[in-house]
């Protein structure tokens, strides 16, 4: 037990950098042993299993409360806000393309149907909104899953408290069983680690170092200068203690786990963590993990960008503008697309008349740097949820009059 109570206490990024560092040693000295890289896919699993369960009842248990006020509710500002850094992460990644114009080596070919339009890829976000139920927290739906939980949770207004109590109690031995698989995530991200390290190593991104540089730029660009803007211009005061305790406490879970889905209980623990209200994060959150996609939209606008300067293809500054607004809308629907924001690169191509088969290409080779691109873009992503979320209670806090205090983490609190 004095073990065990050792490790609890010993802080998690502490815990999952010693857990990075062991998972890259083994995956170099002995690759073959692949039975440890299950350790990053039951974690991972774990995660993502209940996670569509959580997200259900707390949204659910937080809008039948009677108790609770609907008054005040800033998720107008949140949407705002997810969709403004969205479209602006997406005009950062044109500038980008334009200031280091970039070219690709051409993969030989690519796995997967790209969605024929913006309107098909709004068709299937339209769509898992009414998908049944128990197939959307099953599939891990999670538009689906917070759809039917608002329509029950205000079904639910006029039950009686036993039940509303009920399924408190629920939300809360799941928010229980979140903490202890989070608390086992060094364990996690040293699977991970090792197999990407064993599996892939470092050589095969060489030769994509540019295009890798340029995707990463533009997100650090949006994570560290882009984001703290937009903080900076709603609560006032310096927005950097924000964006960093979430690009600490989020981001680098969200690095290794690459799944907004997965991260989407340690951005509600964060938010518990910074004071903010479970009636409005327990919506913003989920909700993010839909339509927050920073990351995507750069990862569109970046690869579409380079494959036309690849084929020497004109890029008028109006279409460059139109590629953003076209990126940033079919990032909202990245959640409901197999293959996440890489499957609508041939989209985006088809606005300067690039061929399917060519865009396909650089969807496969958008899968080889994906060890890369698509940690990163989870991170800034998922992190970005949490920024907006307070961003918006933050604000709402600034015009009541009360004081913005970065909370410090529970296990620090208590550590004091």
């Amino acid at each position: 037990m004095s073990i065990v109570r050792k490790y609890t206490e010993t802080s998690l990024i502490l815990r999952i950098i010693i857990g990075l560092i062991v998972g890259a040693i083994l995956g170099l000295v002995i690759p073959k042993i692949t039975v440890i890289g299950i350790l990053g896919e039951l974690f991972v699993s774990a995660l993502k299993a209940i996670a569509p369960l959580l997200v259900f009842f707390i949204v659910m248990h937080s809008l039948c409360k009677k108790t609770e006020s609907r008054e005040g509710s800033n998720m107008k500002t949140v949407i705002i806000l997810y969709l403004v850094s969205t479209i602006l992460a997406a005009l950062t990644a044109v500038a980008a393309g334009y200031l280091f114009p970039t070219t690709i080596a051409l993969a030989d070919s690519a796995e997967g149907a790209a969605p024929g339009g913006v309107g098909e890829v709004l068709k299937t976000l339209v769509m898992n909104i009414v998908s049944n139920p128990i197939g959307s927290i099953v599939d891990a739906n999670y538009i689906g899953v917070l759809a039917w939980a608002v329509i029950f949770g205000f079904a639910l207004r006029k039950a009686s408290e036993t039940t509303i109590n009920m399924l408190g109690n629920i939300s809360d031995a799941l928010t229980t069983a979140i903490r202890w698989i989070i608390n086992l995530a060094p364990f996690g991200i040293m699977g991970l680690v090792f197999t990407t390290v064993s599996q892939t190593g470092i050589k095969s991104l060489m030769s994509y170092g540019r295009i890798i540089l340029l995707l990463v730029g533009a997100m650090l660009i949006v994570a560290f200068i882009i984001n703290p803007i937009i903080v900076f211009i709603n609560i006032r005061q310096n927005p950097y203690p924000l964006v960093l305790r979430c690009v600490k406490d989020s981001g680098i879970m969200a690095f290794f786990t690459r799944s907004s889905a997965a991260n989407i209980p340690v951005n509600m623990e964060l938010c518990e963590d910074l004071g903010l209200d479970e009636n409005q994060y327990s919506i913003s959150i989920p909700l993010g993990a839909t339509i927050n996609m920073a990351g995507a939209a750069i990862t569109i606008t970046t690869l579409t960008m380079a494959t036309a300067q690849t084929l020497g293809v004109d890029i008028p500054f109006g279409q460059a503008v139109l590629l953003s607004i076209v990126a940033a809308i079919s990032a909202c629907g990245t959640s409901g697309v197999a293959g996440g924001s890489l499957l609508l690169i041939p989209l985006a191509c088809s606005l300067f008349g690039i061929p399917n088969d060519v865009a396909m290409q650089v969807v496969g080779v958008g899968f080889i740097i994906g060890v890369v691109q698509d940690s990163c873009e989870t991170a800034l992503n998922s992190s970005s949820d949490v920024v907006f979320t307070a961003t918006a209670e933050f604000r709402k806090w600034k015009k009541e009059g009360r004081p913005i205090v970065i909370r410090k983490k529970k296990a620090d609190q208590t550590a004091e």
